[in-house]
């Protein structure tokens, strides 16, 4: 329980990464009105969630020498900005002044943050941060709470026994589960094809977005005897702006925003490969069409048990003074 760490250089800041598992960063400027209005809240939140090597909250003065740094390590080119760190890496961004915002992400964590202060530090719990198979890229978020799940669409998959809402469904895989009996037992927590290996995924956004990673789960079970193990994607076909989805034959025929090839070595240690896009090709985007055209192996089925979008997301930009860090402030 305690007041908002001032960060006084890049070295103190990779130590706090370091040794506390979450730690929450407010950049601001003394000239930002909006900052000055949101930091009593900030301070409350930090007062009450706050746990020695647990939870961490810290201010980032981004016109001050050292700290300027690891602004512009971060991309923080609007004030404020909140970004939450968990084990070193970015998971969340707020943009602007907005409380209800920041303290919707908040609340996520608070779960994350009892659980880990009692030693739990699980990330499986539905209503703590997303599980991801990959870091983040440096600068983005997870985007994929964005989707608009009312209006997802998937093609070839037998809804009787999977639902396109495990695709980005917030936690572990049980494929990845130290239990083995409840990896193997319960509701299936991933989608396989029907007829064949060719699947097609409709994602539309509640605002538009841009995107800069996918990142994709896939853990078939390891048994070489077994025809009918499914199989991970091996190209997938990404169609943006449709206001619907695409029948196969069509998505065969015409020319995709990107096409990707996933080899053998794209797969960590999680099952996730981490995809880069062409960002130039992705940018105000309100729906995305994925289609998986086959697979990387013989069998007739593919797998698929996350998918994870990392961009920027839609907010409305908040009032008040923006600018770049490195800029002059003239004012």
């Amino acid at each position: 329980m305690a007041k908002p760490i001032e960060i006084q250089s890049a070295e103190q800041f990779g130590e706090l990464l370091k040794n506390s598992r979450i730690v929450v960063a407010d950049f601001y400027a003394n000239w930002c009105g909006p900052c000055k209005q949101i930091a009593p809240f900030y301070e409350q939140l930090s007062r009450s969630l706050s746990r020695p090597k647990v939870a961490t909250f810290v201010k980032v003065n981004t016109e001050a020498e050292g700290p300027k740094a690891i602004a512009a390590e971060y991309a923080v080119t609007h004030l404020p900005t909140f970004i939450v760190f968990r084990d070193g890496s970015v998971v969340e961004k707020v943009k602007g002044a907005n409380p209800q915002q920041l303290q919707s992400i908040v609340e996520k964590l608070s779960n994350d943050i009892e659980n880990a202060a009692v030693g739990g530090a699980s990330s499986s719990g539905g209503s703590g941060l997303a599980w991801r198979g990959a870091d983040l890229p440096r600068g983005y978020t997870d985007i994929s709470d964005s989707i608009d799940v009312r209006g997802l669409e998937l093609l070839n998959v037998d809804e009787g026994h999977f639902s396109v809402r495990t695709l980005f469904n917030r936690t572990k895989p049980s494929a990845l589960s130290k239990d083995k009996d409840t990896a193997e037992s319960g509701e299936k927590d991933w989608i396989e094809t029907d007829t064949d290996e060719q699947l097609l995924l409709y994602a539309p956004f509640n605002s538009a977005v841009k995107l800069h990673t996918i990142q994709i789960t896939s853990l078939p079970p390891d048994d070489d005897d077994d025809d009918d193990v499914p199989m991970r994607p091996k190209t997938l076909k990404l169609f943006t702006n449709r206001p619907h989805n695409l029948g196969f034959d069509e998505a065969d025929d015409i020319e995709p925003t990107q096409a990707i090839e996933i080899g053998e070595d794209d797969w960590n240690s999680n099952g996730t490969a981490n995809l880069g896009l062409r960002f130039v090709r992705f940018q105000n985007i309100t729906s995305l069409v994925i289609f998986v055209a086959d697979g990387d192996g013989d069998s007739e089925k593919v797998r698929l048990d996350r998918i994870r979008l990392i961009g920027e997301s839609g907010e409305k930009r908040e009032m008040g003074k923006l600018e770049k860090i490195g800029d002059e402030m003239g004012e």
